[in-house]
């Protein structure tokens, strides 16, 4: 079944799927935020949203949950095939790249680069 949104509602059907409407927000992009556990003004100031076009999103998820969760999850699926794709296809053009010797005059950014990624590293063990 294809919701199909009653235009009071402020959410539109697009070629991107739900959104809020008169922008380009998707409903998916609110979910992610909530799914992250980032506060409502976070989500509100970081989309430039009002709190009455937040708040429709709200509820409309609220209201269409089962329906909204099944677009979001195959939203996510189809993101997945795509980063997964362009990785493979770009997979031997980075081997080159990685292998090229680092550019003079950035040995100081290299380095700080080198030690935040080590960091990052050793945050996620």
């Amino acid at each position: 079944m294809t919701l199909q949104p009653k235009p009071s509602t402020g959410i539109a059907r697009t070629e991107r799927g739900l959104a809020i409407a008169g922008t380009r927000i998707t409903l998916y992009d609110i979910m992610d935020d909530l799914k992250a556990g980032y506060p409502y003004k976070y989500t509100r100031d970081t989309f430039e949203l009002s709190d009455v076009q937040l708040q429709a999103a709200l509820d409309y998820i609220e209201a269409n949950k089962i329906e909204v969760e099944k677009e979001y999850q195959e939203m996510l699926q189809n993101a997945e095939e795509i980063r997964q794709y362009w990785e493979e296809r770009n997979r031997d053009r980075l081997a080159e790249i990685a292998k090229l010797p680092p550019r003079p005059g950035y040995e100081a950014a290299r380095i700080k680069l080198i030690q935040r990624r080590m960091q990052r590293e050793a945050k996620k063990q």
